[in-house]
């Protein structure tokens, strides 16, 4: 849903500010700064909107996060200490892909792009070819079966790559099982907001897939 969606909704018969604003429970200074874009709706109120302008919207994605990624430190997922049905469950204001899983990033070697306890929702199965990940991040794991979070870049020899930090230096020539193409990611502050705002759900136990190619 954005700012367009909310003003044709808007246009509707029987539609308006004023009313939106009773819906959420707020003023209507409150809808003209949405709609200005000096507001952002929050994930709860996306379903108020929708049954109010009567829009047809994706329903929320939920992720289980299951495991960690280093940025800086290193995981281990032989020794990692994860339950079977996951760490947690982050619900999110949008549709997702089947087959998501989530990593919650430990560590400070690509700040400022990723924070400690981001979470990153990464596709279960890899998508494409090693090569095609070149100067992409991306969650992996190598071949010793360590998980990182970093920028792939070509190695020296064939078939290895080199992982890239923005605080750390480059871990050379290293090859891969699995590399966990990234959907989305959600700062560590979005989803202690999300927490707050809703109730822990249910979901089925996807797992970190084993070594691949």
């Amino acid at each position: 849903m954005d700012i367009e969606d909310i003003r044709r909704g808007l246009q509707k018969p029987g539609k308006s500010k004023s009313g939106l604003a009773a819906a959420l429970g707020r003023q209507p200074s409150a809808v003209t700064a949405l709609l200005k874009g000096e507001r952002e709706l929050k994930a709860r109120e996306i379903a108020i909107v929708a049954s109010y302008l009567e829009l047809d919207v994706p329903q929320p994605g939920e992720v289980r996060i299951m495991g960690y990624v280093g940025a800086g430190a290193v995981i281990d997922p032989d020794s990692e200490q994860v339950p079977a049905d996951g760490l947690t469950t982050v619900i999110l204001p949008f549709a997702l892909p089947d087959e998501m899983i989530g990593l919650e990033v430990r560590g400070d070697s690509m700040l400022p792009r990723y924070d400690d306890g981001d979470v990153i929702v990464v596709y279960r199965e890899q998508r494409r070819p090693l090569e095609s990940f070149f100067g992409e991040e991306a969650a992996v794991r190598t071949k010793d079966g360590r998980r990182y979070l970093k920028t792939i870049s070509r190695g020296k020899t064939r078939g290895t790559v080199t992982l890239l930090s923005f605080n750390a230096r480059p871990i050379e020539n290293v090859r891969l099982d699995w590399i966990g193409e990234i959907y989305v990611a959600v700062r560590a502050g979005q989803i202690r907001r999300m927490r707050q705002e809703g109730p822990k759900r249910a979901n089925p136990s996807p797992k970190i897939p084993a070594a691949r190619r």
